[in-house]
């Protein structure tokens, strides 16, 4: 049961705005874009439930024009086991030393969560009943990110007090200012590349995407997130792998050779600085930090945790030998430290079923999400993480988990052939013709 998608063109173009707005405003309120705090709840809060509304409006508007509900749920537990974390972190308000942090990250990482449930749930629905359609979940993603970064390139130039972060004494400006932390947004960036990065496959403007990425890059230099820049590069090397063409992959790889030193020595290593050398050796204090996490605060609790995004029983966890810390910056810790040896086992099976689901999914599919979780991984590694304090990392996983968490029903149930039934008396568009 298919339609062909030149007949209800305007339909899809309706659809596919609205599905960008929903995206990048959604990624958008991520952001601190205001130093008052009571402005930045307002967009966090009541923004991102906004767009979630908006999202459900969305799929009943697609439902409305006459597309059955016929999903089925597949691979059911990846979002199942996702389902568990939630809500040993929503018990867990029963022994944190802080609910209201606790209650506000958990509400923020469940309502995104729901978000990600309508957003994709639509978008499969339009890939079930308008098969050759243009809407791509990678275009959209990338094009998001596009704009986004565009404003931070812009804004270094015209207003650099508010878009430049000053670290390391005032030495060293990075892209993202008080609004984004410069690794995020390298993070960011990184996931942009992996989705435009598809419009190559298939020829769909690729002197635009070219820009595209160029902006990218650009953003990407400017933030001087040494991981964010490894992970680019995965992301490059992943998707040369990908080409049956060996001189364009030999080329390419010869090119990634004799600009990745360079890219390394100037933003990794810093120009061959000591000091900064040996802050790598420890990962700016990482290492020291994380082993203090294990050795002195993982034994209080090891079995549930101090409650979800908290650890410790004070605000920051502190050593003798190492910095106050209210995160763990690594979200596999994060997630050891909120939810003990419980919540890190929940976590391991749910990405178990997770990347299982993906390596089975078609090759677009599998090609897309394992490009997404290249950056995201990386930035897992060193800083808030999918499973971290409530960013945009997290939203880009879900993305995954509802991806692959969906599957097409071959049979109308009866109360959805009696919907079409009933409109085909009643209407003379939508799905007029359809077969039951």
């Amino acid at each position: 049961m298919t339609l062909d998608p030149a007949k209800h063109q305007e339909f899809l173009k309706s659809t596919e705005r609205w599905l960008f707005v929903l995206l990048f405003l959604m990624v958008a309120c991520f952001f601190t874009w205001s130093e008052n705090v009571i402005i930045t709840r307002g967009i966090k809060l009541v923004g991102r439930n906004g767009v979630l509304f908006g999202a459900i409006y969305l799929y009943r508007r697609v439902r409305d024009y006459g597309v059955p509900g016929s999903m089925t749920w597949d691979n059911v537990f990846v979002a199942a086991f996702y389902g568990i974390y939630l809500f040993l972190g929503f018990a867990s308000f029963l022994w944190t030393t802080n609910v209201g942090v606790s209650a506000l990250q958990w509400f923020m990482t469940t309502q995104s969560f729901f978000f990600c449930l309508y957003f994709i749930k639509t978008i499969s629905m339009l890939d079930q009943y308008f098969p050759g359609h243009r809407i791509r979940l990678f275009q959209l993603l990338g094009n998001t990110v596009y704009y986004l970064v565009l404003i931070f390139v812009i804004g270094m130039w015209v207003d650099p007090d508010t878009f430049i972060r000053l670290t390391h004494g005032g030495e060293e400006a990075r892209l993202g200012g008080y609004i984004m932390n410069p690794n995020e947004l390298g993070m960011l960036a990184g996931v942009g590349v992996a989705c435009l990065i598809f419009n190559y496959y298939d020829a769909h403007r690729p002197k635009w995407t070219t820009f595209q990425l160029l902006i990218l890059f650009y953003c990407l230099y400017a933030t001087g997130s040494r991981s964010s820049l490894i992970g680019a590069l995965l992301i490059i090397f992943f998707h040369v792998m990908q080409s049956e063409r060996q001189q364009i992959k030999a080329l390419i790889i010869a090119g990634m050779l004799v600009v990745s030193p360079v890219a390394i020595w100037k933003v990794v290593l810093k120009d061959g600085d000591t000091e900064r050398l040996e802050e790598i050796m420890s990962m700016t204090g990482r290492l020291p930090f994380w082993t203090a996490l294990i050795a002195e605060g993982l034994p209080r609790e090891p079995l549930l945790g101090f409650g979800f995004m908290r650890i410790d029983y004070k605000e920051y966890f502190q050593s003798t030998h190492t910095y106050p810390g209210k995160m763990t910056h690594n979200t596999f810790m994060q997630v050891l430290m909120n939810l003990g040896f419980v919540g890190m086992t929940v976590v391991i099976y749910q990405m178990v079923f997770t990347m299982r689901a993906i390596m089975s999914a078609t090759k677009e599919k599998k090609l897309m999400m394992i490009g997404i979780l290249i950056p995201i991984t990386i930035n897992s590694l060193t800083e808030f993480g999918i499973f971290g304090e409530s960013n945009y990392g997290i939203l880009f996983y879900q993305l995954i988990i509802f991806s692959v968490s969906f599957g097409v029903r071959e049979y109308l149930t009866t109360p959805e052939k009696m919907n079409l039934a009933r409109r085909k008396r009643t209407e003379a568009g939508g799905f007029l013709g359809v077969a039951n």
